[in-house]
């Protein structure tokens, strides 16, 4: 007996300590069990003031087993004892560790020598997120929590597959040597450094992009772009293709652009420069400046077929029309690229430019503005040198490209894929996590058994990429909210670690079920996880601001309760210290 309950107010308890309770080192924190006939009633003090502990529900042993949640309270009868740390695990951990089956987190920052763990299905089955400001322990954490998943020697997770994108390069250390502890582990790494003597450069098959990808890539605003990138795109088919194969496509697509211009009622010069321009450009070996036009009598290319007569007419306007009509036709449809055939930047820059002309765009000065915005991108995209990133070499098919990620180059799976983005702007860089997290979610979803290849997707610095953005006006969805709401069912899991939760999606941050919140001090970050975070109560809240680094409170559907966790140091550690400022100042004068 440790006292008297004295009084019962909503969901909190308040006891009367004895002396004995008193001469306690520290009761703060600690669990007690509240007897009440056949009821046993948990509660953990969270204050004492004037000898009285003021102690919050939080659930119940029913059967020898702890139970989150209070149906009934205790009464004043009630006997009030410290629940002894034998027990103490059923409440913050599991009762009984199984290697196959639980992963350890840390320890228990209040009971010395409880390990807090959890159930592996509970904690990767569900989206989660990690919090906390620079220097609470983040990057130390997941690299610790990701150490003692695969550093399991039987059984091993051997088909786990864990993407990070890495915003400052840290990860790669942690986790290079975990194939020296498991032979059966592999990492692999990526980076966007394109002097880097280590892992291999990020590159994207630019043909397994679709319009939404493209949109991205170009920071389209407005639909009417949209419906220019979809062109582009379909003419990919019939422009980066053998001519050999689509020839009669192509002349068609060349013949009407040409119709158009012949028939726009603009200037002789005009006509005659703009019908040059194209077919200088785009043509095929049936259809260009050199083709011959017979005529009874004669023979003449189509170039000269433009001269323009000494009134300033295009005399043979009509012959030119009558040639070009040759070749229309009605027994195709332009279709966008299915990810069959390879074409680059330079294609997709060449159909483009052509779609500009198809579209007529010239005719409206404010789609000639939206179309001209997005054809500077793109040249600039293929002619900077961002364009690294997407000139991948061979052609590779979804299917082989997602098992190229997976796989080593001897075929040894790979379970943790860094992405080093740091070379890269913000911008590209939360591009280039929506184009793979959106490969990834789509070929999940094509599998033919649902569920059967767990993907997780690790985003540091996650503020930076699940935001607010403009995609769901522009394409109808943002990608990470759309993987957040659907992607449990097909496996596809989303980890988000961020400093500043508050700049985070609101609908995202909903969706995730396990949190692990180290030191927050800004008042925005604490206050947006007090509205999002279910569950959370004030008294969880106000111990966010004083954790000491490489602590955190973890709660939600791995947890039984909200339980204060000290996380050990990674093995090795991330490269995620602070500058030493006291190594790189100073120097010894020459003695």
């Amino acid at each position: 007996m440790i006292g008297n309950v004295i009084a019962v107010e909503k969901n909190e308890v308040y006891i009367k300590l004895n002396e004995e309770a008193l001469r306690e080192a520290s009761l703060v924190h600690r669990y007690v069990s509240m007897l009440q006939g056949n009821k046993d009633i948990t509660g953990e003090i969270i204050n004492i003031k004037d000898g009285i502990a003021d102690v919050n529900l939080v659930g119940e042993f029913i059967d020898g087993k702890f139970v989150f949640g209070v149906l009934s309270k205790p009464s004043t009868s009630a006997s009030v004892s410290l629940i002894p740390q034998e027990k103490v695990a059923d409440i913050i951990s599991v009762s009984e560790f199984k290697e196959e089956k639980h992963l350890l987190i840390g320890k228990s920052a209040i009971y010395d020598g409880v390990d807090v763990c959890v159930d592996i299905n509970d904690f990767f089955s569900g989206h989660f997120a990690i919090f906390g400001s620079t220097g609470s322990g983040k990057s130390s954490g997941i690299s610790r929590i990701f150490q003692n998943l695969f550093m399991k020697k039987n059984p091993i997770p051997y088909r786990a597959s864990f993407f990070i994108f890495d915003a400052y390069g840290e990860y790669h250390s942690a986790f290079e040597h975990l194939n020296e502890i498991v032979p059966e582990i592999s990492f692999k790494s990526y980076t966007t450094n394109v002097h880097a003597q280590t892992g291999e450069l990020l590159r994207i098959p630019l043909w397994l992009l679709g319009v939404d990808d493209i949109a991205l890539l170009l920071g389209a605003e407005k639909h009417s772009q949209i419906q220019i990138i979809e062109k582009a795109l379909k003419l990919t088919t019939v422009f980066a293709q053998d001519e050999s194969k689509v020839i009669k496509s192509k002349n068609d697509i060349i013949a009407s652009a040409l119709l158009d211009i012949l028939s726009s009622g603009k200037s002789s010069t005009s006509i005659r420069d703009q019908v040059i321009s194209v077919l200088a450009k785009y043509n095929t070996s049936e259809l260009n400046l050199d083709s011959l036009i017979e005529q009874p009598g004669y023979t003449r290319t189509f170039k000269q077929c433009l001269n323009i007569d000494a009134t300033g007419k295009l005399r043979d306007i009509e012959l030119v029309t009558q040639f070009v009509s040759k070749f229309l036709t009605d027994d195709y449809t332009l279709v966008l690229p299915d990810g069959s055939f390879k074409y680059t930047l330079d294609d997709l820059k060449d159909a483009f430019d052509f779609a500009l002309i198809a579209e007529g765009v010239l005719n409206s000065e404010r789609i000639f503005d939206e179309a001209n915005i997005l054809k500077v991108r793109i040249h600039a995209l293929a002619s900077g040198d961002e364009s690294v990133y997407f000139n991948y070499p061979d052609y590779i098919s979804k299917e082989q490209y997602i098992r190229s990620l997976l796989t080593l180059k001897d075929g040894r799976k790979c379970q943790i894929i860094n992405f080093n983005i740091n070379y890269i702007d913000d911008r590209l860089a939360k591009n280039i996590t929506k184009i793979y997290s959106k490969l990834l979610f789509d070929y999940a979803k094509e599998l033919d058994s649902r569920g059967t290849l767990p993907f997780h997707i690790i985003l540091e610095e996650a503020h930076r990429y699940v935001q607010n953005d403009n995609d769901k006006f522009l394409l109808g969805y943002n990608i990470f909210e759309r993987i957040t709401k659907e992607g449990r069912k097909y496996g596809v899991i989303l980890g988000l670690i961020s400093q500043r939760p508050s700049e985070l999606s609101e609908t995202a941050l909903s969706q995730c079920v396990n949190f692990l919140i180290f030191k927050m001090l800004h008042p925005l970050d604490i206050g947006f996880i007090e509205k999002i975070v279910p569950n959370i109560t004030t008294e969880t809240v106000e111990k966010l601001k004083i954790l000491q680094p490489g602590s955190c409170i973890a709660f939600g559907a791995a947890f039984k309760v909200p339980v204060l966790v000290k996380l050990q140091m990674p093995n090795p550690a991330p490269s995620s210290s602070s500058c030493d400022m006291e190594a790189t100042w100073f120097v010894r004068k020459n003695q």
